[in-house]
């Protein structure tokens, strides 16, 4: 998460790019462990630093959240609470990362922006109708929508110092 040039507080979200079971959803920077992550956190940090070119020195590691388990491929996250320097310059992962989008945090905790819409993408040849967000036309549904359900309300509360 990161304070924009006029003070708003946003999420950093990517698209993935349309290939496999999560093709074209939108989701957060990370992945699978590999051999040389000496934890969860170190998997986060070389991950976010692989898909957006961040490197894990700008992250300000603010919070490790409650792990989550996805619902289909039976995954357990590890998620982290991040902040980054403001008007960092992204540089998507193009083969992995088909679009970076920063909604405000408040615009996430808003419940008017929850609906029923179709999911697409070349994986899903059929439409899902999911439960969710559009964000700038794209879904946020699924496990990163759950996720989120448990972040936003904190990060509005203020339960972290974010400057």
């Amino acid at each position: 998460m990161f304070r924009d040039a006029d003070g708003i507080l946003r999420i950093l979200l990517l698209v993935r790019t349309d290939h496999g079971i999560h093709g074209g959803q939108i989701g957060l920077p990370g992945g699978r462990p590999e051999p040389g992550d000496h934890d969860f956190l170190a998997t986060a940090l070389r991950e976010a630093e692989e898909e957006v070119g961040l490197p894990p020195e700008n992250v300000d590691v603010l919070s490790t959240l409650e792990p989550v388990e996805t619902r289909e491929t039976g995954f357990r996250v590890h998620p982290f609470l991040g902040r980054v320097p403001p008007g960092f310059p992204w540089m998507p992962q193009p083969t992995e990362v088909a679009t970076l989008l920063t909604p405000a945090v408040a615009f996430l905790g808003d419940p008017t922006r929850r609906g029923l819409h179709a999911f697409r993408s070349t994986y899903f040849s059929t439409p899902l109708e999911v439960e969710g967000i559009d964000v700038e036309g794209h879904v946020l549904w699924g496990m990163t929508l759950r996720m989120l359900d448990d972040l936003v309300p904190r990060l509005l509360a203020g339960d972290w110092k974010v400057e």
